[in-house]
């Protein structure tokens, strides 16, 4: 039997999305919406605010699994798919190296931390 990825899981009035934490690449926020991309390049928007998706995850998530970090106000990301980071261009490009690939930007300052963060764990 295939042992299946962990599943996060969000609700709303209306729906039920349910997807393996694997699958998530990154999470904007537009106000009191969120939008869930994943790496078949689904898209999934939420009447949730990002602090509120953040929480979630850290809920569903075990304590030590940190591969979800939050850049700045309006974008978290699956640190597993993280390619490229360029603070001075403010660009950052997530990808698996094979299907797909996403370019997102942040504040200088967001990147520069990360980049940092990412530094210190090799």
């Amino acid at each position: 039997m295939k042992f299946m990825s962990k599943r996060l899981v969000f609700t709303t009035s209306t729906e039920i999305i349910r997807v393996p934490t694997d699958a998530v690449v990154f999470v904007t926020a537009d106000g009191n919406y969120s939008t869930i991309t994943l790496a078949d390049g689904e898209n999934f928007t939420l009447t949730m605010q990002l602090g509120q998706i953040e929480r979630r995850i850290a809920d569903m998530l075990d304590e030590d699994d940190n591969r979800f970090i939050r850049i700045g106000k309006s974008l978290i990301v699956n640190r597993d798919f993280i390619a490229f980071i360029n603070p001075l261009r403010q660009k950052m490009i997530l990808s698996d190296c094979r299907t797909f690939r996403h370019e997102v930007s942040a504040s200088k300052e967001a990147l520069r931390a990360l980049k940092e963060l990412m530094e210190k764990e090799i």
